[in-house]
């Protein structure tokens, strides 16, 4: 009886044991849009290999699930930058991005879910302000903005992207550019001399073509009127006015027709008007 009774105790105990040990599991639902790793503090510790997607899961208390978003982002920083003269610059940029989805746990040993302020801001403000020291204020501003635009572009994307990193960035705008008013406004003056400039030599290159034009057609009628003054002769302006007097005289019209007896002998034709 007494054996039978403890029996019971240690089944019992292993009962609530289990019980406790299962009420104290930690549950975790990841939603859309998140990715989860776990620390396994008494075995293999981070688990770099497998991610956690969407769904429920169940994990030991003693280990802990790491939730990370892995939607896209968007980071809007505005920074002071030196051109290639030393000149002050105030650009705003935005940049979207998001964690490469499989190498959330590389991320997180190297960086962990501070990442944005770790790693994007330092690298984002880094690669603007040395792309932007390779031009000048008025190249950053007007004539070659675009080309700032894809070398800052091209270039932390490559940074970011590096195995090391693991951050795909699917966008960078430059939102705005703000530069000392007197510079600006130097730059726009130069900017709007260079279009009238272009202007007045549209304007003197329409005009020397539109003359070239004239001249060629001019030169075409003088060839093709001397042609026509060569071909005619005394006799072919006879046979011509002999031709006319025949086709009038067929007319139904009244008229007096008066053959003429001078040097040319070309009819002269009186109406009844």
């Amino acid at each position: 009886m007494e054996k039978k009774a403890k029996s019971l105790l240690i089944v019992a105990g292993v009962i609530g044991f289990i019980v406790i040990l299962i009420g104290s599991m930690t549950f975790v639902t990841l939603k859309p849009g998140e990715k989860g790793i776990i620390f396994r503090k008494f075995s293999t510790g981070l688990d770099k290999k497998n991610v956690y997607g969407a769904g429920f899961h169940i994990v030991a208390p003693w280990n802990e699930m790491y939730v990370y978003n892995v939607k896209e982002q968007k980071l809007e920083e505005g920074m002071d930058v030196l051109d290639k003269s030393g000149l002050s610059i105030h650009v705003d940029i935005s940049v979207r991005y998001f964690p490469i989805h499989s190498k959330i746990g590389e991320l997180h040993e190297r960086f962990g879910k501070d990442y944005r302020n770790q790693l994007i801001i330092p690298e984002v403000r880094s690669t603007v302000r040395q792309v932007m020291g390779r031009f000048t204020a008025e190249e950053i501003y007007s004539t070659k903005r675009k080309e700032v635009e894809a070398t800052i572009i091209q270039e932390t994307e490559n940074v970011l992207k590096l195995p090391e990193n693991n951050i795909h960035m699917t966008a960078l705008l430059i939102r705005s550019i703000v530069l000392p008013p007197q510079i600006k406004s130097a730059i726009e003056n130069k900017l709007k001399q260079e279009q009238e400039a272009l202007a007045y030599k549209y304007r003197l290159q329409k005009e020397e073509s539109e003359a070239k034009r004239k001249k060629i057609a001019a030169e075409g009628e003088a060839v093709a009127n001397d042609i026509i003054n060569k071909s005619l002769t005394d006799n072919l302006l006879k046979m011509r006015g002999i031709e006319a007097t025949i086709k009038l005289s067929n007319s139904k019209n009244t008229k007096v027709i008066v053959v003429g007896s001078g040097k040319s002998g070309l009819p002269l034709i009186l109406g009844n008007n």
